[in-house]
């Protein structure tokens, strides 16, 4: 099992927000936080094609080799929302014409303050939480 999480995305400049679930990826290491979307996301998120004037084309090491994606920098606010506790951060978007599924990066993960705490079992905690409750990962969610 994976720890997956509800996440809210809101576009810079839109008062629209998008729900859905992502998985956290550790393996997913960046420099600033950053949030993988899948192209059909990005397009019902309005991103793609129209925002690509912004993008950065940047290559990705993966388990599968290197593979090209856009990112946006600082163009989403990503929050989590989870019985009366919230974290957000304003993340850089990585658009990806093959992932199906939301990827958090590490850097993200720690400015949303998600805590892992039994990957095997999907849970977490986030330390936003004064009492630290352990949740549980949410299924899988594909684009």
């Amino acid at each position: 099992m994976a720890v997956r999480v509800k996440l809210i995305i809101v576009v810079k400049g839109s008062k629209e927000l998008r729900e859905t679930v992502a998985l956290v990826n550790s393996g997913f290491e960046t420099i600033t936080p950053q949030l993988l979307i899948p192209r059909r996301l990005a397009e019902e998120l309005e991103i793609w094609p129209n925002m690509l004037s912004k993008a950065k084309i940047v290559t990705y090491g993966t388990a599968g080799g290197a593979v090209k994606n856009y990112l946006i920098p600082s163009i989403i606010e990503v929050s989590i929302i989870e019985e009366g506790v919230q974290s957000k951060c304003i993340a850089d978007a990585v658009i990806s014409e093959i992932e199906e599924e939301v990827l958090i990066s590490d850097k993200l993960a720690g400015k949303l303050g998600i805590i892992l705490e039994d990957i095997s079992e999907g849970l977490f905690a986030l330390k936003a939480d004064p009492n630290r409750k352990i949740r549980s990962s949410y299924p899988p969610q594909y684009w």
